[in-house]
């Protein structure tokens, strides 16, 4: 996020959805009693999708939700363009209450500000792919030929130049999915909503779309808020993330934060498996140079290898085969940090007490 603004472009505030005819009553009791998820359904028949849901999507970050089959990441995201009505709760979007807005500005949110990538891509199989790239601009009246020069530009980036007459059933999946994400680019909005865009692809494929997704995403500096199930794919592609557990928001935090630091045993089960090599930076198991000058004294550095806090492990270990010395840290000339072959390996453990160079 260092690149990036932090403007704030959405904001969920105490996002509440329960489904069910009684979901006031239900949401009443919640405030007055504090009732738990099943003891709602016991005592309503209400099944609660969300609970109270906070967080903030700053301009041009990636912002991934994971959780497992049922967590209630596809009900969250859906409530941003109000697909789905909360029960309790306000988003806004760039300062714009959503659940305020009439139904003509909602439009107008949804057809200007927010495009829309999902599994199921439902490209009309009557349209051709330059066709279906740019409905939403043809809906929106916009001129033909702007449009076929919107269309070249956004088929050109997902990497489909010389299929722009084909229709959707002469393709693969891989490249119906690159047509949807297209199709979204197109219309040029401000934030993107992508629920589990590629889960449904080969591995190969996925990684494909997911590499030109980050892409377009650095390039065109478009906020979006991701669902995954797949952790590995939001460690990848994801500037912050949030994991979602039975409707709550258990933990947000870099992917580095979310995998060093899990807020409980629910997180640290879905992270234990993780490398934490191309993840876990130089800042996160140095010590402080000043701490380790006054625990060993002055010290000739002058041979030791430099890194910055921002390097890998994986670029740290390649550093430490060449040297029996410890790695320097420096960020714009200064020494700020060692990192010793002790810390070293504690963080590719994943161990706790490699922070501050394992002490």
């Amino acid at each position: 996020m260092d690149k990036k603004s932090k403007e704030t472009v959405i904001s969920c505030e105490g996002i509440w959805k329960i489904f069910g005819e009684k979901s006031r009553h239900a949401m009443e009791a919640v405030r007055s009693e504090g009732l738990s998820k099943a003891e709602i359904h016991n005592r309503f028949n209400c099944v609660v999708g969300v609970r109270d849901a906070s967080f903030s999507v700053a301009r041009g970050e990636i912002f991934c939700i994971m959780g497992l089959s049922g967590s209630g990441k596809s009900t969250l995201i859906r409530h941003i363009n109000r697909l789905i009505e909360p029960t309790a709760g306000t988003v806004y979007i760039e300062g714009q209450n959503v659940s305020a807005m009439s139904q003509r500005d909602l439009r107008a949110l949804r057809a200007e500000k927010i495009g829309m990538v999902f599994q199921n891509m439902a490209l009309m199989p009557h349209r051709s792919v330059r066709d279906n790239v740019v409905f939403s601009l043809e809906v929106r009246g916009i001129a033909e030929q702007k449009r076929v020069e919107v269309a070249r530009r956004a088929i050109d980036a997902v990497d489909l130049t010389g299929w722009e007459m084909k229709y959707p059933d002469e393709l693969s999946g891989g490249m119906q999915q690159r047509v949807g994400l297209a199709r979204a680019i197109a219309a040029d909005p401000t934030i993107l909503l992508m629920d589990e865009p590629f889960s449904a692809l080969d591995p190969l494929i996925r990684r494909q779309l997911q590499t030109t997704f980050m892409a377009l995403s650095a390039e065109l500096q478009k906020t979006t808020v991701f669902i995954t199930h797949d952790l590995d794919e939001a460690i990848r592609i994801g500037d912050r993330i949030a994991i979602m557990k039975d409707g709550v928001l258990v933990q947000t935090g870099t992917p580095e934060q979310i995998v060093t630091e899990p807020a409980d045993d629910y997180v640290a089960d879905f992270v234990a498996g993780i490398s934490k090599l191309d993840l876990v930076t130089a800042a996160r198991v140095m010590q402080p140079f000043a701490q380790f000058r006054q625990m060993n004294g002055e010290t000739d550095i002058a041979s030791w290898p430099i890194a910055r806090p921002e390097d890998k492990l994986n670029a740290l270990v390649d550093l430490a085969i060449g040297t029996d010395h410890p790695i320097l840290v420096q960020a714009d000339g200064n020494n700020i940090g060692v990192v010793t072959k002790r810390a070293l390996l504690r963080g590719i453990q994943g161990r706790e007490d490699a922070v501050n160079g394992g002490l």
